[in-house]
């Protein structure tokens, strides 16, 4: 950290530097950012070195590296009290969090399948990620280093579940989110009203990259959804608008747009992280489960595992009343299965 300025390393096609870079402007949070993707010297690593990575202060003063989005949005919470962008109702702030981790933990998966399956788009993020890593390099070791980054992402597809046997549910599960964020800001310039919560920035995170980066999710945005287009641009930088208490959704109803959105995630997501979560207790590498009626398989991934801990732990830390309107947005959703009985730790 200089001064009183965060400090942090990130990249333009991270959606997740993305994501906390829109986070600080909005919040007005002074901060310095390395654009690189590589050990800083100097500095502490990252492990497993992800982006964007920040260097705070830990429990003993001392500088470390943190690169987990959503307990960093708390963490900035905290210690940064204005503008903040979680929700004063429990109730709505739940929802939000929940969007906050399907864009995160799902959406991403339609980021990195079109960047890594389409041709076009597997040519031009290997120039442009080339780019970040060794700008000056001669024409050889630029389309060597290119095809080494396409080479080692399009081998990772499989982490993210992304196959021949998938593909489809991605596609079309990118489209109808599209679809309602479309319908969403026909009628709310942010996910949580006229006021962004966290969730915003999630999905800001993700539409950089699938709808103003790579070429075939693009295209679909351009002629399916130009408010969302339009709204990615206006969210990387909304540190001029003023906000209010009165901004964040309120009372008992929620608009229908979100609650075709939260079908997305109980269509898509919920089962996922069930499936993946009785999987890793299990001691299985790898999990099939049915996703919008057909079948999808993946390894097991962990850090899923602890997110859906951490929607239920939440969920159960509401008080009645809240737990009450929740649940009842939630009916219908799909999402109920998340926090039906028996509350059995995931992890």
């Amino acid at each position: 950290m200089t001064s009183n300025r965060i400090l942090l390393q990130g990249v333009p096609g991270s959606p997740y530097t993305r994501k906390m870079l829109a986070l600080l402007r909005y919040r007005r949070i002074a901060y310095e950012l390395l654009p690189t993707a590589g050990a800083v010297p100097g500095l502490p690593q990252a492990k497993p070195p992800l982006l964007p990575t920040f260097y705070l202060p830990d429990a003993n003063g001392q500088l470390a590296a943190v690169t987990d989005s959503t307990p960093l949005i708390r963490r900035f919470e905290q210690s940064h009290t204005d503008r903040s962008v979680i929700p004063l109702t429990p109730a709505w702030a739940f929802i939000d969090a929940l969007l906050e981790d399907f864009a995160d933990e799902w959406l991403t998966k339609a980021m990195f399948h079109y960047r890594w399956h389409f041709a076009p788009d597997i040519d031009k993020a290997g120039r442009v990620l080339a780019t970040w890593r060794e700008p000056e390099a001669d024409p050889v070791r630029f389309a060597a280093t290119a095809q080494m980054i396409a080479t080692r992402q399009i081998e990772r597809l499989r982490y993210v579940g992304s196959n021949p046997q998938t593909a489809h549910i991605i596609e079309a599960g990118y489209l109808r989110v599209l679809a309602c964020m479309e319908e969403h800001l026909r009628h709310h310039r942010f996910m949580m009203g006229a006021r962004p919560g966290a969730s915003d920035f999630a999905v800001y995170g993700q539409l950089t990259q699938l709808v103003q980066f790579d070429p075939t999710p693009m295209a679909l945005a351009d002629r399916l959804a130009p408010r969302v287009c339009g709204w990615v641009g206006v969210v990387e930088d909304l540190s001029g608008i003023a906000v209010t208490p009165e901004d964040w959704l309120g009372g008992l109803s929620l608009p229908d747009s979100l609650k075709a959105l939260l079908c997305e995630v109980g269509r898509l997501y919920a089962p996922l992280l069930v499936a993946n979560a009785q999987a890793l207790q299990q001691g299985q590498k790898e999990f099939t489960t049915t996703i919008d009626g057909l079948a999808w398989t993946q390894q097991v991934f962990s850090y899923q595992a602890k997110c859906w801990m951490w929607l239920r732990r939440d969920h159960d830390a509401l008080a009645s009343d809240q737990r009450a309107v929740v649940d009842e947005w939630l009916q219908g959703t799909g999402c109920e299965v998340l926090f039906t009985p028996p509350k059995s730790s995931p992890a």
